[in-house]
Formats: C-alpha cells, structure tokens, sequence
C-alpha cells in the first residue's frame, strides 16, 4: 500500500482556514499583509495572527505553511528578516520561496525552519533539485509543466520530497515567471500583483494582415488544472503532497475541491476506484472553473489546454437555447436549473454575455415543483 500523500488546501482569510480544516485538509498554506507572497490580492494574515491561527492548525493535526515566495529587492532584505523572524516564532512548519538569495538568508537567520521550494524556482529535473538541496530546501513544489511520466521519473532519481499542484488555476508562462502583467500595467507576477494578462481577448495579425481565428480571442488563457482522475498515479508515484490552487478563490470553493480530493485521496489509498461522479464534477465546477483539464499531467498538448473561446469563470454548460418568445426562453438542457439560478447567453467568443435570474421553470408547459 502506498503511503497517502498530504492534501494541502489554501487560505486567502480566516473563511478560507476554517473551511480547510473542516473538509479533510492535512495542511494549509497562506501569506502574510507583510508582502512577499505571490497574491498580495488576497485579504491574507497578519503577523499578530500568527501564533492563533497555528496553534488553531496544530490543535487540528494540520500543519501550516506561509508564502514567501516573491522575489525580493534589497531595501526590503531587513523587513524579510523580521517577517522570517516572526514566522518562525509562531511555529510555522515550513516557509515556500523563490528567491534563491531569500532562501539562503532564511536558512542563516532560523536554521531549524523547514523551507520549500515554490513552483516559481521552476524546478523541473533530479538535477535542479539537487541545486535547491545545496540551499538546505527540504521539499520542492515541482513545476506544473511536467507530465506524470516526468514526475515518475524525478521521484525515482531523488529522495526529495516533492509536492505536485493536482487543481486550480495554471498561468500560460512557465510555473508563474510571466512579465506580460509587468510590462503591460506595471504589476508584477513576481511581486504577487499579477493583473492576469493572459485573460485578455488578443488578436493575431501576420504580415500586417488581421487573422480571422472565428471564437478563439483568448489565446493566452488555459483551463483549469483537475487532476482527480489521475489521482491513483501520483499517489504510486511517491508524491509527498498534492496541492490544491487557490489563495483567491472563496471558502466555498476550498471547501468543495478540498472536501472532493480528500475523498479521492482516501479511496486510492484504500485501494478502491477513484470514481468522480458527474453531481461532484459539476459542483467543483459551480465553486470555480474556466473549464476543467488533466493541464500537462497527461502530456503537452496546447489545444485542449487553450481552447481560446473563454477566460473567465463559466459555471457548468446549461444546454442550448432552441427557442424564444415572449412568455420565456426554451432551452434543450443538459443540467437541470432551479428557480433563483442566475444563467448567461452568449454566442461566441466575442460577444458579451447577457445574464439573467430564473423565475419559473415549465415543462411541457406544466411549472416544474421542486422537491
């Protein structure tokens, strides 16, 4: 029997924390208002909360893992030295960085606190791996770019312990060194102020003339990472934990993917069949998607990553409209909807969604009663 990897769930505010712990996390990372993590977006912790929300973690068996993981300039080496200070006397369990010089000031500064490799070192090979090692790093977060062939391989040239992104959100620059955010409105991907760039409508002009690509106007923007169903492979690959993106997203999202992959955890372990059902499917899909994709855990292929057609949070496909007038709208469904659902039309790529709120549902022109 394989040994059952750790599931590590987000936390962008208290919500997010609580509603971690309450749905089967074995571990938790968020960052600090003191800056240097990778979503200065997030509400995000204080230092004063520190010692409370560890000890909260610790009560509940969970380990907690705080953010460092931006580049840092030299007029701030002083603040990241208080903030380490500070992090490790509220018993944190581990530190995440990219910094390579920020990693080996905390290793001078608190030699016994644990540090990790975030994505943004872009490790992505048992030799680079042996360059954190150098740096006294004691877990790497692999790149997300790697497919589970190549994660296979890494876990079986090196005793590191790695840690995989198995859901969420994936940036179309390699593990998040973009500086299209950077160049365009002056905000860093580095410095946690990513503007999302890839989300934009592009067009593509050769030669001076435009190309005609019909729907597909967001070029730059991948689906979202779901890797339930290659759940049993990684947890036979040895991988030490899986973690779930989303330091943005809200508590009922973190609930609902952390609640799920726990499941999925526990069965592989178990040796039973990891079976998502299509209610569990649409209701992580309800919290947040862009479209659902195994990302590069099954191999490249840019066309299912980037169907270019959307960018935004979509919610599940309803069905198609095949008729209106003007009591209603008749819709061909392949979901079933409710009075109260809000609903959006579009039809195509480039143009705007209208939205709008249920009010009644017929079939065959009988109000549908809901149970």
């Amino acid at each position: 029997m394989s040994k059952a990897p750790e599931l590590l769930a987000p936390a962008g505010d208290h919500d997010c924390l609580r509603a971690a712990i309450a749905n089967g996390a074995d571990a938790i990372y968020f960052g600090l208002e003191t800056g240097f993590n990778a979503r200065a977006r997030a509400t995000n912790f204080t230092v004063d909360d520190l010692p409370a929300v560890m000890q909260l973690l610790h009560r509940h068996g969970l380990r907690g893992y705080v953010t460092l993981n931006t580049l840092v300039f030299t007029d701030e080496l002083d603040g990241f030295a208080e903030t380490v200070a500070a992090v490790a006397a509220a018993g944190v369990d581990a530190v995440l960085l990219q910094d390579v010089g920020a990693a080996r000031l905390v290793r001078e500064i608190c030699p016994e606190l644990p540090l990790h490799a975030s994505t943004q070192m872009t490790l992505t090979s048992a030799e680079t791996i042996r360059l954190a090692e150098a740096l006294g790093i004691e877990r790497v977060v692999l790149a997300r770019e790697l497919s589970l062939e190549e994660i296979r391989a890494i876990a079986g040239a090196t005793t590191m312990p790695l840690e995989v992104f198995v859901h969420g959100a994936l940036c179309v620059a390699y593990s998040g060194q973009c500086l299209t955010s950077e160049s365009l409105g002056g905000r860093s991907a580095n410095r946690g102020q990513c503007a999302q760039a890839c989300r934009l409508p592009y067009e593509v002009i050769c030669d001076g003339e435009h190309i005609d690509l019909g729907d597909q106007k967001y070029l730059l923007s991948p689906q979202d990472l779901a890797g339930f169903d290659l759940i049993p492979e990684l947890v036979a690959a040895g991988v030490t934990s899986l973690k779930i993106e989303g330091r943005l997203k809200s508590p009922e999202y973190v609930a609902s993917i952390t609640r799920n992959y726990r499941q999925a955890i526990d069965s592989a372990i178990s040796g039973q069949p990891v079976v998502f059902e299509p209610k569990q499917i649409e209701e992580m899909e309800l919290t947040f998607s862009r479209g659902f994709s195994p990302g590069w855990l099954q191999g490249c292929d840019h066309k299912m990553l980037v169907p270019a057609t959307s960018s935004a949070k979509r919610g599940v496909l309803l069905g198609k409209v095949c008729g209106i007038s003007k009591d209603g709208i008749e819709v061909e469904l392949e979901t079933a909807v409710k009075r109260g659902d809000g609903v959006a039309f579009t039809t195509s790529a480039d143009a705007a969604s209208q939205g709008a709120r249920v009010y009644e549902v017929f079939q065959n022109k009988r109000s549908v009663k809901e149970p």
